[in-house]
């Protein structure tokens, strides 16, 4: 029996298949290992995991159900963890093909793999962004999720439309996880704590959007991947409905030049700051109610951010180079 991975080179998808690998389960990972960032990285991720005999990895487009029923036709998949997707706010603005194949039509393919497996639980990543131009702070699960201001956060909004639809009809167990802005080491080259770092070092200017007055839901990747290993381990029952949902953030916001602050501290470098307007598609805060994911899961984020960046920043300075 096994347990199957979608994005495994990426950065959750690899860390959760670690995880899964560590306490005795068997993996088959599926990624394209697309170049929306190195695909170096990827790489060094999947070879943390191709050392363990329990990992079996296949390259492969999760869009294409074909090839994804041909990888699994003579494995006993139980569960599905679905990570992969085409991440990104601000390059779902000018790619938002991309979306359109990795989210949508990725997304349905798991579902129908799903069902024609007879899988006991499928996990899919949701995000914050569903939660678009809501205004209720801290946002919760009960929250209106209408008004997505990015293609990105609307593709997550239609996957779990899609999912909760699949549930209904097929009786199809599933949980949704709504992540927050996960970071740490072997993170996303994307992501501003990465950027961040790799400007400072260089000396070079950092870009600072709304002129700082930007607040997230950090939330380190350790506590990311008990959520999805709790969220995997509890799979709606049947005298409820067969699709529940989930935010993982860490309840506590941030300011973005508290960040920056923290970057600086740890490598040693004052930030060059280059003060920008508000980006398209970008909110101003985000802050996870995680009060139902601490009820239902035991999820109980541990990780400051003061603690996550100097893991980050230890990572860092330990590579012999950057990924490019």
């Amino acid at each position: 029996m096994a347990i199957l991975v979608t994005g495994a080179a990426g950065f959750i998808g690899s860390y959760v298949a670690h995880a899964l690998l560590a306490r005795g389960d068997s993996v088959i990972g599926v990624d394209n290992l697309n170049d929306y960032y190195p695909r170096s990285l990827k790489q060094a991720r999947l070879a943390r995991l191709e050392s363990n005999a329990s990992f079996k990895f296949h390259k492969a487009d999760i869009a294409d159900n074909d090839a994804l029923t041909a990888i699994c036709e003579n494995a006993e998949i139980t569960t599905i963890i679905h990570l992969a997707a085409q991440a990104g706010v601000r390059y779902s603005i000018e790619n938002p093909f991309a979306y359109e194949r990795s989210n949508l039509a990725g997304h349905l393919s798991v579902l129908e793999l799903a069902r024609h497996l007879n899988t006991q639980h499928l996990v899919y990543a949701s995000s914050s962004s569903i939660y678009g131009a809501n205004t209720e702070i801290p946002f919760s699960e009960k929250h209106k999720t209408d008004s997505p201001v990015s293609l990105y956060g609307a593709t997550k909004k239609a996957n779990e439309l899609m999912s909760s639809s699949y549930a209904r009809l097929y009786n199809l167990a599933q949980t949704g996880l709504r992540f927050f802005t996960v970071y740490g080491p072997w993170g996303r080259p994307d992501m501003a704590y990465w950027l961040f770092t790799e400007k400072m070092l260089k000396g070079e200017p950092i870009k600072v959007f709304n002129h700082g007055d930007m607040g997230r839901d950090f939330t380190y990747i350790d506590d990311i991947v008990d959520g999805v290993l709790a969220a995997h381990d509890t799979p709606p029952t049947a005298d409820e409905i067969f699709h529940q949902v989930f935010n993982l953030g860490n309840d506590k916001p941030e300011k973005l030049v508290t960040l920056i602050q923290l970057l600086e501290k740890e490598l040693g470098v004052e930030a060059k700051k280059e003060m920008l307007g508000m980006q398209d598609g970008d909110v101003e805060r985000t802050w996870a109610d995680i009060s139902l994911a601490r009820r239902r899961l035991g999820y109980a984020p541990k990780v400051s951010l003061a603690d996550g960046v100097a893991k980050y920043v230890e990572w860092r300075q330990a590579l012999p180079k950057a990924f490019d």
